[in-house]
């Protein structure tokens, strides 16, 4: 009898060996390659990107082991806001790294490595959501949300909602001289005429530009009431300290890039009651699902103390591609580029806790999501909105505030 129950743990042992084993061979490493400007201007936002990517990738490895037992690696790579060091990183991490993902960041760097991505058929989310980069052919590169087409459509509905008076409202566009200031300029010239806003003028500056005295005096001659501005942080700052040089108060607007941690430290005393942005994602107040992921991240790895913007878009490219991932291992059983993109391709609104409108993709359409909705900035770094989540070109605005 002894013998025999010896026999059986035995056996039991072995199994367990056996199966411990398979699963061991079974288990990958899946490498997603992140090409971010960390060091070149603006490059706190992408610090910040890649903070919070990283965070919910190793979030996912220690608290969830793995995706099906498979680790993640990130593998990060200074662009400096250069495209040429963004087309050598991609170029490495399809040859070199043989990475399962990857990330790219800003517009121009997006663009230019979109026919990498394709020749190579990796998936890839662009931290900019440049909607250029979804012309055709749209093959391997996704948006996590609305394009700056959208936010361009869903600032003047705002603009057109609360603009009190029977003239059209006048605007004016403050943007950089580059690829990501210069994507919502198109958008809304046509979205402009077709809802009677007045586009007054457009004014352009380089990113390094520290004084924007000249760019202000021209739009308050032409008398913009309304400012919409695509730059980053520091930028939106400097815009801050010119308008009240001149004594200048329009209305500030601006997309979801417009603050990080530094622009509430660099402008104290600046930012007071005047920027509004358009940004598609949950904030504190909802105390979503989503966010109390969120607030576990920044507790767990004492990365940031508080919510942001730019942290929080790093969290949702990360859980997006942990959802391909999971999506992939489920239904083929491998983790790969190609596995990867047929499971990015069959979103049907993916529900990600409230964090991010629930995302879909298909194969001709690698938007995310179309939902905008307006929250007013606060000097002490809140987000509070100010009208509902809509679709600018199927839903009404609604203002809550």
């Amino acid at each position: 009898m002894r013998t025999r129950v010896t026999a059986i743990i035995c056996s039991a042992i072995m199994g367990l060996a056996v199966c411990l084993s398979n699963t061991a061979l079974h288990a990958k490493t899946i490498k997603v390659g992140a090409a971010i400007n960390m060091t070149g201007p603006a490059s706190s936002w992408g610090q910040f990107h890649a903070k919070g990517q990283q965070d919910y990738f190793r979030y996912v490895n220690e608290v969830r082991g793995g995706v099906g037992g498979n680790r993640i690696e990130m593998i990060l790579v200074d662009t400096e806001y250069k495209v040429p060091e963004a087309v050598a990183a991609a170029k490495r991490f399809a040859i070199q790294d043989q990475v399962d993902m990857m990330a790219t960041w800003g517009a121009g760097e997006g663009l230019a490595v979109k026919p990498i991505v394709q020749q190579y058929k990796i998936p890839t989310i662009n931290y900019s959501t440049s909607w250029e980069l979804l012309e055709p052919p749209v093959s391997y590169m996704y948006l996590p949300f609305g394009s700056y087409r959208m936010d361009s459509y869903a600032i003047l509905e705002y603009i057109r909602a609360i603009h009190k008076g029977k003239d059209a409202p006048k605007v004016g566009l403050l943007t950089y001289n580059n690829a990501y200031g210069r994507s919502i300029h198109e958008p809304c010239r046509e979205y402009a005429k077709k809802i009677n806003v007045n586009i007054v003028a457009i004014e352009e500056f380089p990113p390094k530009t520290v004084d924007l005295t000249t760019e202000l005096l021209r739009l308050q001659r032409k008398g913009a009431e309304y400012i919409f501005m695509q730059m980053l942080p520091a930028a939106i700052v400097t815009a801050f300290k010119s308008a009240d040089r001149i004594n200048y108060n329009p209305i500030f607007l601006g997309t979801w890039t417009s603050t990080d941690p530094d622009f509430f430290k660099l402008g104290k005393g600046l930012i007071r009651d005047r920027l509004r942005i358009q940004f598609p994602g949950g904030v504190p107040s909802d105390k979503s699902q989503g966010m109390k992921v969120m607030t576990e991240l920044w507790k767990r790895y004492r990365t940031v103390e508080k919510f942001d913007a730019s942290y929080w878009e790093g969290v949702v490219v990360g859980m997006i591609m942990e959802r391909a991932f999971i999506r992939a291992n489920q239904k083929y059983k491998d983790v790969n580029r190609d596995t990867i993109n047929r499971a990015m391709e069959s979103f049907k609104n993916e529900d990600f806790g409230g964090l991010v409108p629930n995302v879909t993709y298909t194969q001709t359409d690698h938007g995310a999501s179309f939902k905008a909705r307006i929250v007013k900035v606060g000097e002490d770094g809140s987000f509070t909105p100010l009208t509902n989540f809509f679709n600018p070109l199927k839903e009404k605005i609604k203002l809550l505030k």
